[in-house]
């Protein structure tokens, strides 16, 4: 129907019938439920957990490189999410042979650190797993939002939705942080309190950023209970979430890498159950 039928009450054409939550399922991976990916990435890890071996980490770590391109993410977003693993590993590793169980050649004794071939070893294994268990985690989730998350959790798991509501208010609001702190900042330079002593100042405006939080937190809680958020009985939904082909498509990728990853180490003769 025409702007023009429309306005002069004439019958048309209806436009084509969309889905009925008034959304459209995006293509490829991004379209996929996040629950599936959360449900993927658990069962990974407990694939690889279940041993301490490099085999089965470094080839569990070596598939999903080779997939990673699937999911289209840039190196620098890449890089800059995944930053906190991959300075976590070098830290575990570094721990683990330092600390970990001593066997075979010894390498040196300080008497509170001890490296040999078996904790260098275990490091290595231990290093290879956290990345392989961190870079699909943090690649799946890089693009999801939050609400599509909550749906999933809510509709698909049956978690209760007070919880649900609240936690994907709260991811909502930390995007706040950066934008108050820069506030905060610039309000106090403005003062002329911001020029010296920046640990001292920086401790005050995270107290002063934490207070503001909480003060947004409580408008928050109280303004969700007035709209009936907190009240008991069955909720409906905005969107309705399905688990389909592409959700187990995901879950068997991840499960196939962590099955493979198994029956490699097996077949080596290097898994330690």
């Amino acid at each position: 129907m025409t702007a023009d039928q429309a306005a002069a009450g004439l019958p048309g054409r209806a436009a084509p019938p969309g889905p009925p939550d008034g959304t459209t399922r995006a293509r490829g991976v991004r379209g996929v439920q996040p629950v599936a990916s959360l449900l993927g990435v658990l069962a990974l890890g407990v694939c690889l957990v279940l041993s301490l071996d490099v085999v089965s980490a470094a080839v569990a770590l070596g598939l999903e490189l080779l997939l990673l391109p699937l999911l289209r993410i840039p190196l620098r977003t890449l890089l800059l999410r995944t930053s906190p693993v991959l300075v976590a590993v070098p830290l575990t590793a570094l721990s683990i042979a330092l600390y970990g169980r001593p066997s075979g050649r010894s390498w040196f004794d300080l008497g509170f650190a001890h490296v040999t071939d078996g904790s260098l070893a275990l490091a290595l294994a231990t290093a290879l797993r956290v990345l392989a268990i961190g870079l699909p985690a943090v690649a799946l989730f890089v693009r999801v939002d939050p609400t599509d998350l909550a749906d999933g959790l809510a509709q698909l798991l049956r978690l209760p939705a007070r919880f649900v509501l609240g936690a994907l208010a709260a991811i909502r609001m930390m995007t706040l942080l950066g934008d108050d702190w820069r506030q905060l900042g610039m309000a106090r330079r403005a003062r002329g309190v911001a020029d010296t002593g920046r640990l001292r100042r920086g401790a005050s405006m995270a107290f002063a950023l934490l207070v503001l939080a909480l003060r947004r937190a409580t408008t928050l809680a109280v303004a969700m209970e007035s709209r009936g958020f907190g009240a008991p009985g069955r909720r409906t939904w905005a969107r309705s979430v399905r688990f389909a082909g592409p959700e187990w498509a995901m879950v068997g990728v991840l499960v196939g890498i962590g099955v493979v990853s198994i029956a490699v180490a097996v077949g080596a003769g290097t898994w330690r159950a």
